[in-house]
């Protein structure tokens, strides 16, 4: 595991939003690989656009975005996935109009379902699904196809924008047993998440955000659930 010195992504004074208007202000933070960083804050305080600017959909005011130490500000989208990041977002999460098998293997050199094998045993009404058009799956399905895509990927680094929206109790816990898979295999985690019980299951960090700031940050062991939910509250 990398430690807080070296960690697999970081970001320092990043600063961004849409057009000429600043969403996020001044925001620093870092994970190491076996991490999960959770981000935490009320709807609209920002949690999405950071996710968008670290996957490269939009591009900083200011700051700077860093993997493996070298600045990736300019490195399209794309690229960033080839060197080891996968984005399963809150919204748009899967391809509506391909098949449930086509979503998840458009982005692989095979066919081959073989990556997915754990992750049907866990969610077995994908398995069964494979032939059904994606768009006419419920939400919280549509949550576990994007879920089960971005993780089988083998990437390094896997950000996730409320995954569990939607989930049935049962798959979210599934959901984190298959994250701490991928975290001791050394993947780190970068998740935007209301659902505090699901992440004090798999945070190491946290990072929340008001207003588009950060106003706490550190070790999730230095908060107490009452703590981070007060961070929830309108």
């Amino acid at each position: 595991m990398l430690n807080a010195d070296t960690p697999l992504l970081r970001f320092t004074g990043l600063t961004g939003g849409y057009h000429d208007t600043p969403v996020l202000r001044d925001l620093d933070g870092a994970v190491g690989a076996g991490q999960t960083l959770g981000v935490l804050g009320r709807n609209g305080v920002g949690k999405t656009t950071l996710l968008r600017l670290l996957m490269g959909y939009l591009q900083p005011f200011s700051g700077e975005i860093y993997w493996h130490n070298k600045v990736i500000n300019n490195v399209p989208t794309y690229k960033r996935n080839q060197l080891g990041i996968s984005y399963a977002p809150q919204e748009h999460a899967v391809f509506d109009d391909l098949s449930v098998r086509d979503n998840l293997v458009v982005h692989l050199p095979s066919p081959s379902l073989a990556p997915y094998d754990s992750y049907f045993e866990a969610f077995p009404r994908l398995a069964q699904r494979l032939h059904q058009r994606a768009g006419t799956l419920s939400g919280g399905e549509k949550k576990l196809l994007s879920f089960t895509r971005a993780l089988a990927e083998g990437s390094t680094l896997i950000l996730l924008d409320e995954p569990t929206e939607g989930v049935q109790e049962e798959n979210i816990q599934l959901m984190a047993q298959l994250i701490r898979v991928r975290m001791r295999q050394g993947a780190a985690f970068l998740i935007v998440e209301q659902n505090l019980s699901f992440l004090e299951a798999i945070m190491d960090e946290v990072l929340v955000l008001d207003h588009g700031r950060c106003v706490a940050r550190g070790s999730a062991s230095r908060y107490t659930r009452e703590t981070l939910a007060s961070y929830l509250q309108v």
